[in-house]
């Protein structure tokens, strides 16, 4: 056998005995490995890792996605309630940006003695605009549609989304602001890199009780 490059691939692979005679080997072998997946162990060298069975089942952890994250391991956990009472968390913590502003009437009218600006006749706040954008996430990274689409979560979502009324939500900033419902004006499951993997952005705003029958004596 030729001793080169090629001659101790082969052997190191075939457990040629000419091998053993070779200087610092185990550190050819060593670089070797580096490039082989699964790192199996060259004969006829002794190692300490066993060699992997080849008839052993493979890790299925690696197929599988995040579980989802419990409510309280949440910072800021989204929560909607649904016509019939129930609650339903969403499962990964989505990002929400909130957006408020005033309402002013200006007046513009001359002025002497060089006044700049326009008269503030009136105002009110505007409703609160708030985005909600996240994730849905199936268990396995990989496989058929019904195995690895995170449907019941994206069909859950779907009817939240779809109740022509005002909706009940829960989440810290938005308590902050004293809004306690939404409305929905659109939502959109835009195209996700990942067979398990769907994304959603909500666009929604605030909704308050108003009393607009009043009493004659208010």
């Amino acid at each position: 056998m030729v001793v080169n490059k090629t001659g101790i691939i082969f052997s190191s692979l075939v457990g040629a005995v000419t091998t053993e005679s070779l200087p610092r080997f185990e550190a050819v072998q060593n670089e070797l490995v580096k490039h082989v997946l699964p790192p199996i162990p060259f004969l006829p060298f002794k190692s300490a890792e066993p060699v992997r069975d080849s008839t052993a089942n493979f890790n299925l952890d690696l197929w599988q996605a995040d579980a989802p994250v419990a409510e309280e391991k949440q910072f800021f956990p989204f929560s909607f309630v649904g016509e019939d009472g129930t609650k339903y968390l969403l499962p990964y913590e989505p990002m929400i940006t909130i957006t408020g502003k005033n309402t002013i009437v200006r007046r513009n009218v001359a002025k002497a003695n060089g006044l700049i600006g326009s008269i503030k006749e009136r105002w009110n706040q505007a409703d609160y605009e708030i985005t909600i954008t996240g994730a849905l996430i199936g268990s396995i990274l990989t496989g058929n549609v019904e195995d690895c689409f995170p449907i019941e979560d994206f069909e859950r979502l779907r009817d939240h989304m779809t109740i022509p009324k005002s909706i009940t939500v829960y989440c810290e900033p938005l308590q902050l602001l004293g809004i306690n419902q939404i409305v929905i004006e659109g939502f959109s499951f835009p195209f996700t890199k990942g067979e398990n993997v769907q994304a959603y952005e909500i666009k929604c705003y605030s909704d308050f009780a108003y009393n607009l029958l009043l009493d004659i004596n208010d």
